[in-house]
């Protein structure tokens, strides 16, 4: 009886791996959106470590004085058939109080060879940006000419209005 109870796992097990493997391709996606608030140097961090990165945001948050600029780094995957001109468009929210503004970059997606995923960087225009002010929501979307593909927001993007 346990023998097969544990064939029939394995089976069950192995079928759901096989049919990831014989899918189709799948559909472009944004998978990880990380903003950045950079230095005057144009550093996010000052050491690889990932606590580290985390508590130099909180001090550039802590400090306005020492941000220079915002930069969104974007981890997309992407099926054969969209692997070539793509553009990451951003849009972000920041202010205080009643003066809330937009701001909007984009970025061409640049795939090496054969590869599927990766990472490409948006800065946002440092004239525009204002370090003081904060970042409130933001949203970026995958377009292929005007053709939509994918796009990934945060939570207060929906509640902003305008």
């Amino acid at each position: 009886m346990r023998i097969r109870v544990c064939l029939l796992l394995s089976l069950c097990f192995l079928g759901g791996a096989f049919a990831n493997v014989f899918a189709g391709p799948r559909e472009p996606r944004l998978i990880k959106v990380l903003p950045h608030l950079l230095d005057a140097n144009g550093l996010h961090a000052i050491s690889p470590s990932l606590l580290e990165r985390d508590a130099y945001q909180a001090h550039l948050r802590d400090h306005p004085e020492l941000v220079s600029n915002l930069r969104f780094d974007v981890n997309w995957r992407l099926d054969q058939a969209h692997s070539s001109g793509l553009e990451l468009r951003v849009e972000v929210r920041f202010g205080k109080g009643d003066a809330i503004k937009t701001l909007k970059a984009t970025a061409p997606v640049v795939t090496k060879k054969k590869r599927r995923r990766g990472w490409t960087s948006v800065l946002m225009d440092p004239e525009e940006y204002a370090p003081e002010s904060q970042l409130i929501a933001w949203r970026v979307t995958l377009w292929r000419g005007e053709q939509h593909i994918a796009s990934q927001t945060s939570f207060l993007w929906s509640l902003g209005g305008k």
